[in-house]
């Protein structure tokens, strides 16, 4: 039972937590405490349906319970400390309290009634319309929703978990979610991602899972075909989505405001926060702008003051963790931390991220010491920053803060991967027109020796591309960085 008493915790400090509920229903079934049980699954609502009912492995059950009781047991910990401090202060008041002195109140002791106060009863029958989808309008069925979490069985069932527990059980519509590889401490935005899993929404309010990775169901699964092939339309579209998400970031924390239009971040040098635009980003400006002001003036760089070296843990919070639409609507971004460059020196390897995502991972050539380490924001974007296409610095230029240092494109590209530049960061054209595409100007560059970045290349067959906006040369200058 000492699981089930750290399970009564979670749910007295999380009450609207549906799975921990479940849990400790599970516990109190297995004691023979049928009625604690009834009304644990009764708090569960419709992750109890979802999990009697569908075949879900044992081993995602088990990994979100050992979370929990993880979490629990900490917090005990945590409280213990407290408690024995709070003691030893209590007792040298008492030493040091006159005799007579007593303390207010009549003496009684209150306690939190929770599921072990309950009696052996059946205090309500299960609802069965909580657990059954809720229709307005139109089958909600007929729209795919795609996400991304982790790949592998007991991260990828934890992830179901949470989703389901997020949900009341309840799955809005057909959910596909993709799979991304961990390396070390980050996850990969690959080309492509495989569909783990989807989940699909019924009539009587279940939910039936279909895996699509043959080692984890332990089953032939059926092709992924034009499901894999919307869930590569969706992560393009993410990357532009995050892409704007990031500029209106970047132009508040320059300017104190979000921009009145799009026109404001596609302007001739140096308004050129982003270096163009797509139909969909056209789209999305206003949905995308309506939600940064819903959210308060800190909402679209959100986690940008925190360690970008420390990405997130867990899979759904390292960026976004709500399924997204597809076509139509207001579609908010997965990617929902704004992009940042890291530079690893001794990887000799620049990445994209967006929270403990890495998106795009390129090879790069370094000066080594001369090379700076720290941390910098992407103050100008110049295209043919020597007045042509292929000068010292290549057809585009990123400066680095108020620095003679840049990212750009070099004319020597068998320099990349090696010490030969007096200090920049040179990538191959292809890579820095990629990338100067793809990052806002604004944008946060961390440059370290080592530990940042996983050694691996993650680069798109189909570049991240937009459409150019504006005049992005700046002749009026010219540029003196450390090539």
């Amino acid at each position: 039972m000492k699981n089930s008493q750290y399970l009564k915790q979670y749910v007295q400090m999380h009450p609207d937590n549906k799975m921990a509920w479940y849990l400790l229903g599970k516990e109190y079934k297995k004691s023979g405490q049928e009625g604690k049980a009834n009304y644990c699954f009764n708090r569960a609502g419709g992750v109890f349906e979802a999990f009697e009912q569908s075949k879900v492995p044992s081993d995602m059950l088990r990994e979100y319970e050992e979370g929990l009781l993880r979490t629990a047991r900490e917090r005990e910990r945590r409280t213990g400390r407290v408690r024995r401090l709070l003691l030893l202060v209590s007792l040298l008041l008492l030493i040091m309290m006159p005799a007579a002195a007593k303390a207010p109140g009549n003496g009684s002791i209150q306690q939190a009634v929770g599921p072990e106060s309950l009696p052996n009863t059946i205090p309500a029958a299960l609802s069965e319309g909580s657990s059954k989808r809720e229709k307005a309008g139109g089958s909600s069925a007929d729209t795919l929703l795609f996400t991304a979490r982790e790949a592998g069985g007991a991260s990828s069932g934890r992830d179901l978990a949470e989703l389901l527990g997020s949900g009341d059980g309840k799955v809005p519509s057909l959910t596909a979610v993709l799979g991304m590889q961990r390396s070390g401490r980050w996850l990969l935005w690959k080309e492509r991602l495989p569909v783990e899993y989807t989940m699909e929404p019924k009539d009587n309010g279940k939910a039936t899972i279909q895996s699509y990775d043959a080692a984890a169901c332990a089953c032939k699964p059926p092709a992924a075909g034009e499901l894999a092939d919307r869930g590569a339309e969706w992560q393009q579209r993410q990357e532009q989505l995050a892409t704007l998400w990031s500029a209106l970031s970047s132009y508040r924390a320059a300017k104190g405001r979000l921009p009145e239009s799009l026109d404001e971040l596609t302007g001739n040098f140096p308004g050129n926060w982003l270096a163009g635009t797509t139909p969909l980003m056209e789209r999305a400006f206003a949905p995308l702008k309506a939600e940064a002001e819903r959210k308060g003036e800190h909402a679209a760089d959100q986690g940008a003051a925190s360690d970008r070296t420390a990405p997130d843990g867990d899979s759904g919070a390292a960026s976004g963790t709500t399924p997204s639409a597809g076509e139509g609507g207001a579609e908010m971004p997965f990617l929902s931390r704004p992009l940042a460059i890291l530079v690893d020196k001794q990887k000799h390897r620049l990445a994209v991220t967006s929270g403990g995502i890495v998106i795009r991972s390129y090879e790069v050539g370094l000066g080594g010491n001369r090379t700076p380490e720290g941390n910098f924001v992407i103050t100008d974007k110049v295209v043919n920053p020597n007045g042509h296409d292929n000068g010292e610095f290549g057809s585009r230029g990123m400066q680095l803060s108020d620095t003679n240092y840049a990212i750009h494109g070099t004319n020597e590209p068998e320099s990349v991967g090696k010490d030969e530049s007096l200090g920049c960061i040179r990538m191959r054209r292809s890579d820095i027109e990629e990338l100067f595409d793809l990052v806002p100007k604004g944008t946060k560059v961390q440059i370290a020796e080592g530990g940042l970045l996983p050694d691996v290349a993650l680069v798109s067959k189909t570049p991240f591309s937009l459409k150019a906006a504006g005049n992005q040369t700046n002749p009026r200058k010219q540029y003196h960085w450390l090539n």
